[in-house]
C-alpha cells in the first residue's frame, strides 16, 4: 500500500462516517415543554424527578449583570432563562446566546428543592415563591436575589441567588429557620433539567457530546449519554463528598459544584452527597442530593451550592472547580489534544490573535514531524521516479497480476525502496493531527475571535468560502507531487478526492479550515523541496 492509497482510505472512511452520522445515526426525539398555571406547594414526600414532562410558570424575575441576563420563575425559584451577553447565538449573530431556556419548544433549566420527612412541607421546585422586586441589576460587585417560600409548620425558608461581577458562577443558597418546635431533617436537591435535542447551531458534520457528566476525585470525569440515562444505565459515581454534576454541550457547560476551587465541600460528612441521572417524559435530569445535618428547634441553617453556567473557557474552568476543565471534551485523543491546546493558549498570549496562534501552532507541529515527513516524501519521490518503469511492467505482463506484483517487488528490492515507507510516518502522525483537530473544535475561545479581513469568527464557516476553496486547490496540487497509482480507477479517485473531501470543509469552522490549509501549504513546500533534492541528486549521479 502506498501513502496515497492510505490517505485515500482515511479520507473516504472519514467521509463515510460523517455522512452516516448526518443521515442515518439515531437522533434524540424532540421534546416540547408544556407550560401550565402556577401550582401550590406539593406534599413533603415529593421527589426531584416526578414531573419532568411539565413545567409550571408563574411570575418572572429578571436579573441583569455585566455577563448575563437571567430570568427566575417564582414557581420553584427555577433559573429558566440564562443569556450570555458576550456570545452570539449560533443561528443569529445579532442575538445573544441562550444557554438556559424554556421557550420555543426547548427545555434547559436549573432547579432546586428541599425534601423532608413528615416534619414540615419544605419548598420544592413546584412551590410558589415571592420576591420583593420583579427586576434586579448588578451595580456593584455582588447582587442577591431573595425569594421567600410560604411558611409551613413554623419552618421559614428563603432561596437566595448570589450573582457576582465578572463571573459565570451563581451561588444558590437556602436559608432555613426551624420554628417547628422539633428537630428538622432535610435533603436538598440541585438538578439540571433539559431535553435531548441537539443544541442550536450544532452541525452533524462536527458532532460533539451533549449530555450529563459526573466528576469525583475518585471516579474522575464520566460522561453518560441520554440513551443510557433513559435506559437506567451508565457507569458513574453514585456517592461522593466532592466533585460536580453537569450538562455538557459544544462550547458551554452548566454544573452544580459540591466542592468549588478554594472552598469547602457542601457535603455534611463523608459520602453525604449523591448523584442521580434520570429520564422522565422525554426530559433528562442530572442532579446532586445533599443531606443536611438535623436542624434543632429554633435554630437556623444555610446551605449554598454554586452553579457554574457559561463557556468552557479553560482559564475560567480550572479556577472554578477541580476537573471542570475536562468538560472541554477531546474524547480518546485527550492525551494529544490537551497539551496542544495548552501550547495554543501560550501562542495566543504571545501574538494576541487566535488565527495567527493556529498558524504558528501548525508550523510548530509540522516542524516537530519534519524528519518523519521528509522520510515519507523521499519514499514517495522515489516511487514517483519509478513510475515509467511501472508502466512498462504493466505493458509487459498485461493482466497477469501475480507476475506483475512479483516484478514490482523485485524492482523495489533492487532500488532499495520500501513501498510502505511513505505510509508509516503518516500513521504515526494521525493521532496527533486528530488531537489538534479536536483541540480546535472544542475551543470556545475561537468563538467570535477574528483573524484577518473577512474572517471575524473562527468558530463559524468562512462566509465567502475562500479558505475551503484554497484548501481544495492545495489538495489538488498535492496530487501532482505524488506517484500516480498503478490502477487507473485509483488515479481518477485521486483527482476527484480533493473536491469531494473539501466539500465537507465548506461547512467547518474557519479555524479548523485554516489549520488544514496551513498544513497543506507546508506539506506541499516540504514535498516539493524533497522531490527537487532527489531529482538533483539523481541527475548528478547520472552525470558522474
Amino acid at each position: 500500500m502506498d501513502s496515497k492509497r492510505l490517505i485515500l482510505f482515511i479520507a473516504l472512511s472519514l467521509g463515510i462516517l460523517l455522512l452516516w452520522d448526518h443521515y442515518f445515526a439515531p437522533k434524540a426525539p424532540p421534546v416540547a415543554a408544556t407550560q401550565t398555571a402556577p401550582t401550590t406547594a406539593p406534599a413533603a414526600t415529593a421527589t426531584p424527578g416526578g414531573d419532568a414532562a411539565r413545567l409550571s410558570s408563574g411570575q418572572r424575575i429578571k436579573v441583569s449583570t455585566d455577563l448575563i441576563d437571567a430570568e427566575i420563575d417564582t414557581v420553584g425559584g427555577d433559573l429558566r432563562q440564562l443569556t450570555l451577553k458576550a456570545f452570539d447565538s449560533a443561528t443569529d449573530e445579532k442575538k445573544p446566546f441562550e444557554l438556559f431556556t424554556d421557550k420555543g419548544g426547548r427545555v434547559y433549566v436549573a432547579q432546586t428543592g428541599l425534601m423532608s420527612g413528615a416534619e414540615a412541607a419544605l419548598p420544592t421546585h413546584k412551590t410558589v415563591f415571592s420576591a420583593e422586586k420583579s427586576a434586579y441589576t448588578l451595580n456593584g460587585d455582588t447582587l442577591e436575589v431573595r425569594l421567600t417560600a410560604p411558611e409551613a409548620g413554623g419552618v421559614k425558608v428563603s432561596k437566595v441567588y448570589v450573582f457576582k461581577k465578572g463571573s459565570y458562577r451563581i451561588d444558590v443558597r437556602y436559608d432555613i429557620v426551624n420554628g417547628s418546635g422539633k428537630p428538622l431533617t432535610a435533603t436538598a436537591y440541585y438538578r439540571l433539567l433539559r431535553d435531548g435535542q441537539v443544541p442550536e447551531g450544532e452541525s452533524r458534520l462536527t458532532h460533539t457530546f451533549t449530555g450529563p457528566a459526573v466528576y469525583t476525585a475518585e471516579g474522575k470525569f464520566q460522561k453518560v449519554s441520554f440513551e443510557d440515562v433513559a435506559q437506567g444505565k451508565g457507569n458513574y459515581a453514585r456517592h461522593a463528598d466532592n466533585g460536580w454534576v453537569a450538562m455538557v454541550q459544544h462550547y458551554f457547560v452548566s454544573a452544580w459544584l459540591l466542592k468549588p476551587e478554594g472552598g469547602a465541600s457542601v457535603c455534611a460528612n463523608d459520602k453525604a452527597c449523591r448523584f442521580e441521572l434520570k429520564e422522565n417524559g422525554g426530559l433528562y435530569s442530572a442532579a446532586t442530593l445533599v443531606d443536611l445535618p438535623a436542624i434543632a428547634p429554633g435554630a437556623a441553617k444555610s446551605l449554598s451550592v454554586p452553579l457554574y453556567a457559561g463557556p468552557e473557557e479553560y482559564n475560567t474552568l480550572v479556577k472554578t472547580a477541580e476537573g471542570l476543565e475536562l468538560t472541554k471534551d477531546y474524547g480518546w485523543v485527550h492525551i494529544f489534544a490537551s497539551p496542544l491546546f495548552w501550547l495554543l493558549t501560550k501562542l495566543h498570549a504571545l501574538v494576541g490573535n487566535w488565527g495567527w496562534a493556529i498558524v504558528l501552532l501548525t508550523v510548530l507541529v509540522k516542524a516537530v514531524f519534519y524528519p518523519l515527513n521528509a522520510a515519507s516524501y523521499r519514499s514517495m519521490a522515489k516511487m514517483k521516479a519509478l513510475a515509467p518503469r511501472l508502466e512498462r511492467l504493466k505493458e509487459q505482463f498485461g493482466d497477469d497480476r501475480m507476475k506483475m506484483q512479483q516484478a514490482m517487488m523485485e524492482m523495489y528490492k533492487t532500488e532499495k525502496i520500501n513501498p510502505l515507507g511513505g505510509c508509516l510516518p503518516i500513521l504515526v502522525q494521525i493521532p496527533v493531527f486528530i488531537g489538534l483537530y479536536w483541540a480546535l473544535l472544542a475551543s470556545v475561545e475561537l468563538r467570535q475571535a477574528p483573524w484577518v479581513l473577512w474572517i471575524t469568527d473562527l468558530a463559524r464557516p468562512d462566509p465567502y468560502y475562500v479558505l475551503p476553496t484554497l484548501m481544495a486547490v492545495t489538495m489538488y496540487l498535492q496530487t501532482f507531487l505524488n506517484p500516480p497509482p498503478a490502477d487507473p480507477v485509483q488515479a481518477k479517485m485521486m483527482k476527484i478526492m480533493p473536491i469531494a473531501f473539501s466539500v465537507m470543509f465548506f461547512f467547518f469552522a474557519s479555524g479548523l479550515v485554516l489549520y488544514w490549509l496551513v498544513n497543506n501549504i507546508l506539506s506541499i513546500a516540504q514535498q516539493w523541496y524533497v522531490n527537487r533534492s532527489i531529482e538533483q541528486a539523481r541527475k548528478a549521479a547520472l552525470q558522474s
